[in-house]
């Protein structure tokens, strides 16, 4: 294939299995001038064992901000560049963004080259929903802030998806099965194209027991997805219409809102739809 001068390639890696890169992905990474890394030692040991000698640059949190205008530079020069990650697809909870969004925002060529996901292998064997889900990068470290985010997502109709980190993940799936419900389906994926992929399909409470019991499960790269909150029956629906009608009498739509959501469980901004529409909005 034939590299576009002054492009910015985002190309997606394996994340275990080398099989799984694309012969495109391949062929970018060989044939531009740098590639961008997020650690140059994992992606040179990759380069390496494909047999390619690109020259490699890192971008990291701590040097993006002095080395995105190099990189945009090199571009205006006429350079072809390719982003990497450390694994997987770029941007997916990963350094980048900057550079991406400098790049199309000086005009130029910013095109993807498809390939491993780590959120979508998880998906696609988590025999969850995966029509619509949300992704949440990592769950906060601390474990206060972490409640609270899964307290905000107790409600989301759609399937969840998380990274979790090796140390962190009894607690984390704990902390899931207490504030999302032990009952609620689950799947947690580990190393996922790696020689010990284990695939393991509970409900939240008997995920958490099973990885507090073995330590094998507390290793390697994870990714957590759990079946969405049931949508709310139409029963339940009239309740909170009724609840919100009783609201509205003493508050704004707006508090009203948030009182009738905090009250029935129905999504905040749909509540708050429905005061505008009765309002005649």
């Amino acid at each position: 294939m034939s590299i576009e001068p002054g492009t910015l390639y985002v190309v997606a890696t394996p994340i275990g299995n080398l099989g799984d890169l694309a012969p495109r992905a391949r062929a970018v990474l060989a044939g531009v001038a740098r590639v961008v890394a997020e650690d140059t030692r994992v992606t040179g040991g990759l380069l390496r064992r494909l047999g390619i000698a690109t020259r490699l640059v890192s971008l990291h949190a701590h040097n993006e901000a002095r080395r995105v205008p190099e990189l945009l530079a090199a571009l205006a020069a006429g350079e072809a560049l390719a982003l990497a990650s450390d694994a997987g697809t770029p941007l997916v909870s990963d350094p980048g963004r900057r550079l991406v969004d400098a790049a199309a925002a000086a005009g130029h060529p910013v095109r993807p080259v498809p390939g491993p996901s780590a959120v979508t292998a998880a998906l696609s064997v988590a025999g969850l929903p995966a029509e619509r889900f949300a992704f949440e990068g990592f769950l906060p470290a601390r474990a206060a802030q972490r409640r609270a985010r899964l307290e905000a997502l107790r409600g989301e109709p759609r399937t969840l998806v998380w990274f979790e980190a090796p140390h962190r993940i009894e607690a984390s799936l704990a902390d899931a099965a207490a504030v999302l419900g032990g009952a609620r389906r689950a799947a947690l994926a580990r190393e996922l194209t790696k020689r010990h992929e284990t695939v393991l399909h509970a409900t939240l409470a008997e995920l958490a027991a099973r990885v507090a019991a073995d330590p094998d499960q507390r290793r390697g790269e994870i990714v957590v997805v759990v079946e969405g909150a049931a949508e709310t029956p139409a029963a339940g629906e009239a309740e909170a219409r009724r609840v919100l009608a009783v609201l509205r009498r003493h508050l704004p739509p707006r508090e009203a809102a948030a009182a009738a959501a905090e009250i029935t469980g129905i999504a905040r901004n749909r509540l708050y739809r429905w005061a505008v529409e009765d309002d005649g909005g």
